[in-house]
């Protein structure tokens, strides 16, 4: 499918940010959902320079009734369905340690991490046109086969609990032709990956479009690395 008209959750900045730019640099219509767009400074100055391609609204994943109020707002900037649905908006909670793990951060990452991409994929799928792709951005902290030892807890059950959720989703929207998958973009220099990260944000995000579009129907409920190589689940 040709993705023309795009979804992109946190997209003021970091990932979201280079995957907005990525799809408006290839022609696509991108509408950018992030907490408080009046602040979303780079993403406000792309608006202007792509007048009609971009629209930025807000969203608050871990609010479900931002949810509905995204999906209503879709319908003021246009009829055509997504193609694409990007998941990328994401929290985590570093330095945790065994002993001292908060219930308030594991809530947060449940909430923000498995429950808002879950819900927010349930709200807006009658705008989804049917052979469409939802993308999770997942991570390989999420694979339960992968834990080698104990680190960022809330962030790894969240995402873990991603995983399930793109299993399900994908499952859910089979017979209408819709691929859902759960990406791990790598360890990217971002406010969440860090100075020390090998990949720049740019770079994970064109190479995970480039899987996207090489995505096939049996690909659905699969958690691919950036390459589009299987990872444990």
């Amino acid at each position: 499918m040709e993705y023309r008209h795009c979804l992109v959750t946190g997209a003021n900045r970091g990932l979201g940010l280079a995957f907005t730019e990525a799809l408006l640099a290839e022609g696509r219509r991108v509408v950018a959902a992030c907490r408080q767009p009046g602040k979303a400074h780079a993403l406000n100055t792309l608006a202007a320079e792509h007048p009609g391609r971009l629209h930025v609204l807000p969203l608050d994943l871990a609010e479900p009734r931002s949810h509905h109020e995204l999906a209503r707002e879709l319908a003021l900037v246009g009829d055509a369905p997504l193609d694409l649905l990007i998941n990328n908006a994401g929290v985590l909670r570093g330095g945790e340690r065994f002993g001292q793990v908060q219930p308030a951060d594991l809530e947060t990452s449940l909430r923000t991490n498995a429950m808002g991409p879950f819900l927010l994929t349930q709200a807006l799928a009658p705008r989804l046109a049917d052979g469409a792709t939802v993308a999770n951005i997942s991570s390989e902290i999420g694979s339960i086969a992968g834990v080698r030892e104990f680190r960022t807890p809330s962030y790894a059950i969240g995402k873990a609990a991603q995983n399930m959720a793109t299993a399900l989703l994908a499952r859910a929207l089979a017979e209408r032709g819709i691929v859902v998958v759960a990406l791990h973009p790598g360890w990217v220099r971002t406010d969440m990956g860090g100075e020390k990260a090998p990949l720049s944000a740019r770079e994970s995000a064109h190479s995970l479009l480039a899987v996207i579009a090489g995505l096939q129907p049996q690909d659905s409920g699969c958690f691919l690395d950036r390459q589009g190589q299987p990872l444990p689940w």
